[in-house]
């Protein structure tokens, strides 16, 4: 380890507080009444429950959600036999995984103990505190006698992740590389190097995925094991095989996979010359593995190569696993991790591979061409899909196993649930996507080059809620869809137009200048405009019905976007201005702010109406707007101007839209507290803490936003564009996939809104006639 590094690392478990833990409560303790509830006397009823009912104690207390990290530092690493308190830095990053990654709490627990029958009979009696136990660094063979003593001792599952987390990945590895070369696991030739617990416990599970017995050779230090070879423990001995090879440059000829649990430079260039076409080559060691790619690929190009560290592609890492293993396990009462749940979380993981990327491990690995082949066989830790696909299938697997005290009634509920985890979006966004199912629309995408774009739209023909348009050059996106591996065919799922050359382009152009000519837009403007401005065009389609609603950004600046969607697009009848809703998603609840884009200093009139267009686009949501009029007076405690309009735009609520739940003019903490509103202004309509923040300008909107965004690690939906004739959005350069997706929802369900209003519209139209 360099000594910078080494630095870093003393420094980042120092400061700014040391490790890397902490407890916090998830209930209140504000007041006298809290802490009687969650102490004395309060807490005696839930003591009382569980004692009738022992299975309650899932349902009032942490322990569903609660996994022990349990080691006795005898094997630590690439560190040894260190000890227990030395092991602590290690159980603590565990732990923060396990809550990053799939967020489960976690208590790190080093015992101080090698002995065998006082470390089980220790680990035993924590039993009651956990909803599983996560055993780490525990040296071989002991391991797999404390392992097996503790399964048999406890109705909870016990996990040894150095065997099983590391078996799971790398039967990940070896089922997809073999997807790669097409070869199937019954016929190939398996070497291992290393027969410590991790190899013995891939291998066994190799074993259940379909590789013979009989196909495999291992090796330890002494070389091969075979049949007949003295002082050979159990664990090896259900491996020895029939055969005359003695070392492992004996084993290689014509293997299929190289397995390394060893050591550096145990497998020579020499040795992979003598594989099999196409070998799978996972050398593991760490930090230095078996045989470095480099060398690999010197003598053989054709070979797939997977290591255990992240600086080379196919990174073999247990964080793909068992997060997500141990969410599915809590999640049904599993009373233990059985082959069933492993093999499913291989399979679901493995498949997981093949599919398109997300945007978001683009984003953290710096790299938007990852797709399923040699160096792509298994999935980068932090892909968000994980946590939304792995437990699933290993909670169906413990049902059908018979091990899930309680079963998961609809697992397509608890995906979604699960997906909320990461996309904090989905919970909200439900409603919506449900009734976008209902009806796609056509929706059209100015920027169809865009790689956040194309991923959106694979996602929404995936959840069935549109029908995509996308603008750009044709050879550009089919160059995109190539590199990013979507499923997306240009003419059959997806239509394409090329603003070089579409049989529309006269008619766009003359329909531009009627709507321009008499704003300085003569007619080779608009046929410049009809050629060159994607959302322009974007804009043109859904105005002349070509398409039901748009999405323009999130390349460009906003307000040139906006201006060109505002030029074609128009206002509603009878609205005065446009203006924009950001909805945060903060963990207090769900705010929507206005206006935070448009606007610049809207008057009472305007506000008016954008608060009634605010309320309309929240109860899509399917929330009750709650709305508060913001302002720096409080009911009148000052006449500036920026109140004196709020109280105006306030008595045109009252007058117009009486039955809307609002109040203003008011400071922000009186909008969200409800004591501070109540002990200021008793007779106010607002009954609870405020949704629905209507700013009495562009600026104050858009640094309120922002600045809640960021400080309170906000998630946001939007810019939603409000007063428009026709559905139509902005985003903004920061927007990711999954914000074009969400926006690309609520533009279909706007547009099976109008078109039900033109249905209803002609429909008394004919009757008139």
């Amino acid at each position: 380890m360099a000594d910078d590094f080494r630095e870093q690392a003393l420094a980042y478990h120092r400061l700014p507080k040391p490790g890397k833990l902490g407890i916090h409560a998830t209930k209140p303790l504000a007041n006298q009444r809290d802490l009687a509830l969650a102490y004395s006397p309060g807490v005696a009823a839930a003591c009382e429950e569980i004692v009738a009912d022992p299975a309650s104690a899932y349902e009032l207390t942490a322990r569903a959600n609660l996994v022990a990290v349990i080691t006795n530092g005898t094997a630590v690493l690439g560190l040894g036999s260190i000890g227990a308190l030395a092991a602590k830095p290690v159980m603590e990053g565990k732990a923060v995984l396990f809550k990053k990654f799939a967020n489960i709490d976690v208590f790190d627990i080093e015992i101080n103990e090698p002995d065998i029958d006082a470390f089980v009979d220790t680990v035993a009696r924590l039993e009651p505190t956990f909803g599983a136990i996560n055993l780490e660094d525990v040296k071989a063979p002991e391991c797999f006698e404390i392992e097996r003593r503790l399964k048999e001792r406890l109705s909870i599952p016990v996990f040894h992740d150095d065997q099983h987390g590391t078996a799971i990945c790398v039967a990940v590895a070896a089922l997809n590389g073999l997807r790669v070369i097409d070869k199937e696991m019954r016929n190939v030739k398996l070497v291992c190097s290393g027969a410590g617990a991790s190899a013995m416990a891939c291998l066994h599970l190799l074993v259940d995925l379909g590789v013979p017995l009989g196909n495999i050779i291992v090796c330890d230090r002494k070389g091969v094991i075979y049949k007949g070879r003295d002082e050979v423990n159990e664990q090896k001995a259900y491996f020895a095989a029939e055969t005359n090879a003695r070392t492992l440059d004996d084993a290689i000829e014509g293997a299929d996979i190289f397995l390394g649990l060893s050591g550096p430079g145990t497998l020579s260039p020499d040795m992979v010359k003598r594989m099999a076409a196409k070998p799978i080559i996972l050398a593991l060691a760490n930090p230095v593995p078996e045989i470095m790619p480099e060398q690999v690929r010197a003598v053989r190009p054709d070979a797939i190569i997977a290591t255990g560290r992240s600086d080379y592609p196919n990174q073999v890492n247990n964080v793909l696993c068992f997060p997500f293993i141990f969410r599915g396990a809590l999640d049904c009462g599993a009373t233990e991790i059985n082959t069933e749940m492993k093999l499913a979380c291989v399979r679901a993981i493995a498949d997981l591979t093949m599919a398109e990327t997300s945007d978001i491990v683009a984003a953290a690995y710096g790299d938007s061409s990852i797709k399923f082949g040699p160096d792509y066989i298994i999935p980068k830790p932090f892909d968000p899909r994980l946590i939304s696909t792995v437990p699933p299938a290993v909670a169906k697997a413990a049902m059908e196993s018979g091990v899930a005290t309680r079963p998961i009634a609809d697992l397509q509920a608890y995906t979604r649930e699960l997906s909320q985890f990461v996309f904090r979006t989905g919970y909200l966004m439900k409603n919506i996507f449900d009734l976008a199912k209902q009806e796609p629309q056509r929706v059209v995408f100015a920027e169809g080059e865009d790689d956040r774009i194309l991923r959106a739209v694979q996602q929404a023909l995936d959840e069935g809620i549109a029908k995509p348009i996308v603008i750009g050059r044709r050879a550009a996106i089919e160059n995109v869809i190539d590199r990013l591996a979507l499923r997306l065919r240009v003419d059959e799922n997806l239509e394409v137009l090329d603003p070089v050359q579409y049989p529309q382009y006269e008619a766009y152009w003359q329909e531009y200048h009627d709507l321009r000519g008499r704003a300085g837009a003569s007619p080779a403007t608009a046929q410049t405009v009809a050629r060159t401005l994607n959302t322009a065009i974007a804009a043109l389609m859904v105005r002349r019905g070509d398409a039901d609603a748009m999405i323009a950004g999130p390349v460009s600046l906003y307000r040139p976007e906006l201006r060109h969607v505002l030029d074609v697009i128009g206002l509603k009848p009878s609205v005065r201005s446009a203006a924009a809703m950001q909805v945060l998603i903060l963990d207090r609840g769900v705010f929507c702010i206005t206006d935070t884009h448009v606007t610049e200093d809207p008057s009472p009139e305007e506000v008016y109406q954008t608060t009634v267009l605010a309320a309309e686009q929240v109860r899509r949501f399917g929330l009750t707007p709650r709305i508060a009029l913001l302002s720096s007076s409080n009911f009148g405690s000052n006449d500036f101007r920026s109140s004196v309009k709020m109280r105006r735009a306030m008595s045109l609520l009252r007058e117009r839209a009486p039955s809307l739940e609002a109040e203003g003019e008011m400071h922000a903490d009186t909008a969200l507290l409800a004591e501070t509103r109540q002990a200021l202004f008793p007779n106010s309509r607002l009954t609870e803490q405020a949704n629905t923040l209507i700013l009495p300008d562009v600026a104050s909107a858009n640094i309120a936003y922002n600045l809640v965004k960021v400080l309170a690690n906000g998630i946001t939906v939007g810019p939603v564009l409000l007063g428009l004739a026709w559905p139509a959005h902005v985003l903004t350069s920061s927007a990711t996939t999954r914000g074009v997706l969400n926006m690309t929802a609520f533009a279909v369900v706007e547009a099976q809104t109008r078109a039900a209003h033109d249905r209803i519209a002609a429909a008394v139209s004919a009757t008139a006639d």
